[in-house]
């Protein structure tokens, strides 16, 4: 039987909906570890969660079996909902509806593992807005800004 070797690492960004509580500093840790599990369960493999308040990035390898639609539906919507169970300040918790995901070449990945990694200081000079337009605009992805940041 033929075997289907692959090894696609992806890096995965989406963030808080506007009208949503963002994420308390004290809770993103745990919220990251429980994204890296949620990942793994699809048969994907972690490789890093990170972000800050508004926003979550994560890097893993995508399984042959899965695709990006539905390990971010999988994600999204377990986090949602574990993340209500924190307190009542996450009651009207939701992320936006869309998500941004590119591929890494292996020659990247310790600069996306770091840049991953440093997310809290890199957004001190970098707003959201601007971080993610530009990855969209180095990917060459052709967008309409009307409703890239649209929940």
């Amino acid at each position: 039987m033929p075997q289907s070797l692959c090894k696609i690492y992806l890096h995965v960004i989406f963030h808080v909906k506007t009208t949503s509580p963002t994420i308390q500093e004290e809770h993103l840790k745990r919220l990251h570890s429980y994204i890296g599990q949620l990942v793994n369960s699809t048969g994907c493999q972690v490789i890093r969660t990170g972000g800050v308040s508004d926003h979550v990035h994560i890097l893993c390898l995508l399984s042959k079996n899965e695709t990006v639609a539905h390990l971010v539906e999988e994600v999204k919507r377990n986090s949602s909902r574990w993340i209500k169970t924190l307190g009542d300040y996450y009651r009207m918790f939701e992320w936006q509806g869309g998500y941004a995901a590119f591929s890494v070449s292996e020659s990247v990945l310790q600069k996306t593992l770091e840049y991953v990694d440093n997310q809290k200081l890199h957004h001190k000079q970098t707003s959201f807005h601007d971080e993610y337009l530009s990855f969209l605009k180095l990917y060459h992805v052709q967008y309409d800004e009307r409703y890239v940041f649209t929940d």
